[in-house]
């Protein structure tokens, strides 16, 4: 039986605490309030006493609750010793990390930086979950997770790994079948391979930049694709229309002339990517080095 497998409720009922309330605790850990509420209440349940007095607006301590805080957060803080410590003698990183991350940048990014991590940390062991679903980092019991674009007041620590660069991208033989649009209205005529957001069903507009305009552009799409944003690259180098995507995913692509870029004068637009994870979770030696391996620009390949 293990005897702290409770420490993740300890940590939220820590956080619930410094920020005020369930609400705004579940906001700083990534997590919803009721998923907030369950964890103290089996923490209390497991001490058999009351932590928290509830009232609608905010939380209370009791006095149990009090000294409770007041000895996890010094046993944290000894955690935190004793890996200080045991990193100052050279040890070997030891531990696991469990990673969520979506389809474009585990097949494209994620391999360099994490055979990285591999080769430094060999003892560390890393499950790597590759979906396009925004996991619940708290309740699904992820370290981290990699997202795209800016973060809405969720409360996460976010470090960016990087600005990817945007281009529109063909085969060469709908080029050829079709004509090559010369400018933004004529592309307006060519079949247009869009993704659809999975959380909200709609269409992620193009993002170009004209005599240095940012411009938001939804085409009419001849295609839509659901789930897996690698399918508008697939499908546009099978031949069947035009595509925006992330230069790392087509490079090779346009080394071997199975895709070539589409009016370049209108590039200059990117999405940001950043690793995230709950700021008041407490960090293993495995987590740290993970961090400064994926924000090194070494890692980039």
């Amino acid at each position: 039986m293990r005897r702290f497998d409770h420490l993740a409720d300890l940590e939220i009922f820590i956080t619930v605490v410094e920020t005020g309330s369930m609400t705004a605790g579940a906001v700083a850990l990534g997590t919803t309030p009721s998923v907030v509420s369950r964890a103290v209440v089996r923490l209390e349940a497991r001490l058999g006493c009351q932590l928290l007095r509830r009232t609608t607006r905010r939380i209370g301590l009791t006095d149990a609750g009090r000294l409770y805080l007041e000895q996890a957060k010094g046993a944290f803080g000894l955690i935190d010793d004793a890996e200080r410590a045991i990193q100052q003698t050279g040890a070997e990183t030891v531990g696991r990390i469990r990673l969520s991350v979506p389809t474009t940048y585990g097949h494209y990014r994620l391999p360099s930086r994490l055979a990285r991590y591999m080769a430094q940390h060999p003892a560390v062991k890393v499950d790597v979950n590759i979906t396009n679903r925004n996991v619940d980092l708290i309740a699904e019991g992820y370290d981290f997770a990699i997202r795209l674009g800016a973060l809405k007041d969720s409360g996460l620590v976010a470090r960016k790994l990087e600005e990817a660069p945007l281009g529109l991208f063909a085969a060469p033989d709908y080029l050829q079948r079709m004509g090559t649009p010369s400018s933004l209205e004529a592309l307006k005529t060519h079949r247009c391979i869009l993704f659809l957001i999975p959380s909200t069903g709609r269409a992620i507009p193009w993002q170009f930049q004209e005599v240095g305009v940012d411009i938001d552009w939804m085409p009419e799409a001849a295609i839509e694709v659901t789930d897996d944003p690698l399918g508008v690259v697939s499908l546009a180098e099978s031949g069947i229309g035009i595509c925006q995507a992330y230069d790392f995913i087509v490079a090779d692509r346009i080394a071997h002339g199975t895709l070539v870029e589409v009016l370049p004068e209108l590039r200059g637009r990117s999405r940001s990517f950043s690793l995230i994870y709950a700021p008041h979770k407490t960090l293993t030696a495995a987590a740290k080095a993970f961090i400064d391996t994926m924000v090194s620009d070494e890692s980039l390949g």
